[in-house]
């Protein structure tokens, strides 16, 4: 691990404490650096959930990644500091998709000052600091927060506003990585994924969170929700560029499909 490379990518001074507000202080950093993004899922560019592999995409190339990738790096950034850190499975929208969402998504947990906290930057933003491993709420502007026990499980969950609430479920036993590496394979091919359906680009800084899906550009904050729907190839890389700080050109030849999805999903607009 180049911590040397990761701190400069981050503009933050590499830290000497590995305590709980140092975390929280790395956790907004890396939310504020790194976009939760699909790109190269929609380009059929693979991606590996090799560590030198996302070390060199996240860091070297200064893009964005999804969960396998963002919590994959900030695992290995945290453990080189000296945090004690366990990677778990969970399955994102699990009471509604079944079992066979397990393993499509990657989470960690630390142990310090004598107790587990949940540490998450690779759902896209919307826990902004350590939670402790019980069950509770938090307010994370401009989302509220919960963990709580359901049927054996656990649950993450976020919520904005008095939308329904995107969770997913986990337990504290340590991550199956065989099954991630499945997972990983089928998420970035399989028709009905997701990620395969639709250009997904997320990113919080502070407590503004900017959500790109497909041509429709969503910033949220404590004061409201905005919304810009794109008009072309051109303002789809200008917006990347600039919002999210993803100098990726060859996002302009997605274009197309982008509005042939936008169509289906909103046939009358």
């Amino acid at each position: 691990m180049d911590l040397q490379a990761y701190f400069a990518r981050t503009g933050q001074p590499q830290p000497t404490t590995p305590d709980r507000v140092t975390l929280a202080q790395l956790m907004q950093a890396h939310l504020a650096t790194f976009p939760f993004e699909n790109i190269d899922v929609q380009l059929g560019t693979p991606i590996s959930i090799d560590p030198d592999a996302i070390f060199d995409k996240l860091v070297t190339r200064r893009r964005g990644g999804w969960c396998f990738e963002q919590n994959g790096l900030f695992g290995r950034v945290l453990e080189a500091l000296g945090y004690d850190v366990r990677r778990i499975s969970a399955g994102v929208m699990r009471h509604v998709i079944g079992e066979m969402s397990l393993g499509n998504h990657l989470a960690l947990l630390v142990r310090l000052e004598g107790r587990l906290w949940l540490v998450d930057v690779g759902f896209g933003g919307s826990q902004a600091a350590p939670l402790p491993f019980e069950a509770g709420n938090a307010q994370f502007a401009p989302y509220a927060v919960a963990l709580r026990e359901v049927d054996g499980w656990w649950r993450f969950e976020e919520r904005y506003g008095e939308g329904d609430p995107f969770s997913y479920d986990f337990s504290d036993a340590p991550a199956d990585e065989a099954l991630f590496a499945r997972r990983c394979a089928e998420l970035q091919a399989a028709p009905q994924s997701p990620f395969v359906q639709n250009l997904v680009v997320q990113q919080r800084r502070g407590d503004i969170h900017s959500i790109l899906r497909g041509r429709v550009l969503i910033t949220r904050s404590p004061e409201g929700e905005t919304s810009e729907t794109l008009q072309n190839a051109e303002a789809l890389v200008e917006r990347l560029d600039q919002r999210f700080g993803l100098a990726v050109p060859e996002a302009a030849g997605l274009w197309d499909a982008i509005c042939a999805r936008h169509a289906a999903l909103f046939p009358d607009a």
